[in-house]
C-alpha cells in the first residue's frame, strides 16, 4: 500500500514539476513581517530555559522531562495555540524501567552475589525463584557434526557451559543467545555461561550495574535467564577448583542442588510528547506538523548534559514558529491548512515519542501532508567553519518531488542559505536519514524535511551549552522552516 501511494505521489509531483507549476509566494510581506518576529534575542531567552540547568538534561522519564514539557506546554497555551492531543497538550505513552532488589546463586553453605561473582542484564533476564540440579553440558553446541547434549536430561535443570566454541566450529556458535535458545528448547530452567570476563563487573558502578534503560516494550515470555559466572564460582558450584573450571574439567552434574534467586523492581514511566494546534479555514483537514525532541541524556556519572543543541536548538525553533503562526492568525493570516507543533520525547532512546504518535496518531496520517523536523540547528559544524551561511536539509526528496523545489523557492525568496545535501545521499556512512523522528513520519509515506547542522565536539557531551550556540544562525534557520510551513500550509499545492 505504501509504495502504490509513493509512486502515485511521485508520478503526479514529478509531472507537475516538470510542467513549472511552483506556487508563488503566499501573502510574501505578510511572511516576511511575521517570519522576522522569530529573533535571535528571543531564541536565546527560550533556550536559556530549555537547556537550563533546572531541566537537567531531559532525560526521558525524568523529573527534569517534565519539567521540560510544562514550560513547552505553557509557550503553546501563550502563543494562542489549542490543546493539540484530544483536548490535552500531553501525549503521554508507556515506557519501562527496571531494577534489580535480589540477585543471589546459593550452593548448600556458600552464596554468590551479582555484580561481583556473576552478572545477567537485568532487562533481558526474567525474575526466578529455582532450584535444581546443574547439569554441564561442554560448550552447549549442536551442529550436524556435534552435539554436547547426547544422552543428557536436562529438562526442569540448569545448564551450565563454557563461553566461546571449540576449534572447528563457526564462530557464530559462540553466541550465547544462540546456546541459550538450544538449552531452553530442551526444558532448561537457567543456562550458566563461565566466563574468564565475568569478574570484571566488580570494577564498575554496582547500582548502575543494577538498572535497566529505559525501553519500550515488557517482554512477559517465560524464556530461561542467562547468568555469566567466573570459573571460581561455577568451580563452587561443581565441587571443583579454579583450574579444572577454566579448562572444562567439571562433572557431568553438581552434588547438591543451586538455588537462583533474580528478583526486579518494575517501574512504568508515562513521559509526553507535547502537542500544539493551530487550526486552518478552508484546508483545516489537512495537517502541517513542525517537530523537534526536547530530550536529551539527562545526568550521567554527576554531569547535566544540558543538549542545548541537540536539541534545545529546534525546541526553541519550535516554540518560537508557534508564537509567529500564532500572532499571524490572531491578526487575520491563519493558515489554510492547520499545523501542529510537537515536540517529542524518547529520541535519544530510538525515537520512541515519534514512534509512538505514528503508531497511535491524533490526527490522521492520511491527512498529514508534510513533516519538518529539526533536529539541532544551533551551531556549526567543522566543513563548515569558513563559510557559516548553510544548513542540511535531509529527507527533502524521498518521497515528493515537489518539496525540494518549493523548500529552495523558499530559501532563495527569504533566508538564501546554502542548501547543503550531503547527508541526503543514500550512500551516507551516517545514515541521519534513519536517526531523527521525520523518520517514523517518512516511513508511513509522508514528505519530510530533516533540518540538521551537522555534528560536532561537544555533541552528546556536557559542553553542548548554550554559550555555544549562534543564536543568528539559530533564528535564521527556525526562519527558513517556518516560510516553507507557511508556504506549504498556505497554498494549493498539496504534497
Amino acid at each position: 500500500m505504501r509504495l502504490l501511494v509513493t509512486a502515485v505521489c511521485f508520478f503526479s509531483l514529478t509531472t507537475a514539476c516538470a510542467q513549472g507549476k511552483l506556487s508563488p509566494i503566499a501573502n510574501k510581506a505578510a511572511a516576511q513581517r511575521y517570519g522576522a518576529t522569530i529573533t535571535p534575542a528571543s531564541a536565546k531567552a527560550q533556550l536559556a530555559v530549555v537547556a537550563g540547568a533546572e531541566m537537567e538534561g531531559r532525560e526521558t522519564g525524568t523529573r527534569g522531562q517534565e519539567r521540560a514539557a510544562a514550560y513547552i506546554l505553557s509557550q503553546f497555551k501563550a502563543a494562542g495555540l489549542q490543546p493539540g492531543a484530544n483536548g490535552t497538550w500531553e501525549q503521554h505513552y508507556p515506557l519501562y524501567r527496571d531494577s534489580l532488589e535480589t540477585g543471589t546463586l546459593t550452593t548448600g553453605d556458600r552464596t554468590f552475589h551479582f555484580g561481583t561473582d556473576f552478572y545477567a542484564n537485568v532487562m533481558e533476564t526474567p525474575d526466578a525463584a529455582i532450584e535444581a540440579d546443574v547439569v554441564y553440558a561442554g560448550y552447549g553446541i549442536v551442529t550436524p557434526d556435534r552435539n554436547d547434549y547426547k544422552g543428557l536430561d536436562i529438562k526442569g535443570k540448569i545448564v551450565m557451559v563454557r563461553e566461546g566454541v571449540p576449534a572447528g566450529v563457526a564462530r557464530e556458535k559462540a553466541n550465547p543467545a544462540e546456546k541459550a535458545a538450544i538449552a531452553a528448547f530442551r526444558g532448561a530452567s537457567a543456562l550458566l555461561v563461565v566466563s574468564k570476563s565475568a569478574n570484571r563487573f566488580r570494577l564498575l558502578d554496582q547500582e548502575y550495574l543494577r538498572k535497566t534503560d529505559i525501553y519500550k516494550n515488557r517482554d512477559t515470555s517465560n524464556r530461561p535467564g542467562v547468568y555469566y559466572i567466573t570459573p571460581a564460582t561455577a568451580a563452587a558450584i561443581m565441587n571443583r577448583d579454579s583450574a579444572q573450571a577454566e579448562k572444562g574439567l567439571l562433572p557431568v552434574q553438581s552434588a547438591q542442588p543451586l538455588q537462583i534467586r533474580f528478583k526486579k523492581k518494575d517501574l512504568t514511566l508515562r513521559p509526553s510528547n507535547v502537542l500544539g494546534y493551530l487550526e486552518g479555514t478552508d484546508k483545516k483537514d489537512e495537517i502541517v506538523f513542525i517537530t523537534a525532541h526536547y530530550d536529551h541524556l539527562g545526568i550521567v556519572d554527576g554531569k547535566i548534559h544540558y543538549g542545548a543543541d541537540d536539541d534545545g536548538s529546534g525546541t526553541t525553533a519550535v516554540i518560537e514558529m508557534a508564537k509567529a503562526f500564532g500572532k499571524a492568525a490572531r491578526e487575520g493570516y491563519r493558515p489554510r491548512r492547520s499545523i501542529v507543533f510537537m515536540t517529542v520525547s524518547g529520541e535519544e532512546k530510538g525515537l520512541l515519542g515519534s514512534d509512538y504518535y505514528t503508531s497511535n496518531p491524533i490526527y490522521p496520517l492520511a491527512k498529514t501532508v508534510v513533516d519538518l523536523n529539526i533536529d539541532m540547528i544551533g551551531r556549526i559544524d567543522p566543513e563548515h567553519e569558513q563559510d557559516t551561511n548553510y544548513i542540511y536539509l535531509i529527507g527533502d526528496d524521498k518521497i515528493s518531488k515537489v518539496l525540494r523545489p518549493l523548500s529552495e523557492n523558499v530559501n532563495n525568496t527569504f533566508t538564501r542559505f546554502q542548501l547543503d545535501y550531503k547527508f541526503n545521499d543514500p550512500n551516507d556512512p551516517h545514515q541521519f536519514y534513519y536517526r531523527s523522528d521525520h523518520y517514523n513520519f517518512a516511513r508511513h509515506g509522508i514528505p519530510v524535511i530533516f533540518y540538521f547542522n551537522g555534528t560536532h565536539a561537544d555533541y552528546h557531551q556536557p559542553t553542548d551549552t548554550v554559550e555555544k550556540i549562534n543564536y543568528d544562525l539559530l533564528a535564521r534557520r527556525a526562519q527558513l522552516v517556518f516560510y516553507t510551513a507557511w508556504q506549504i500550509a498556505m497554498t494549493d499545492t498539496k504534497l
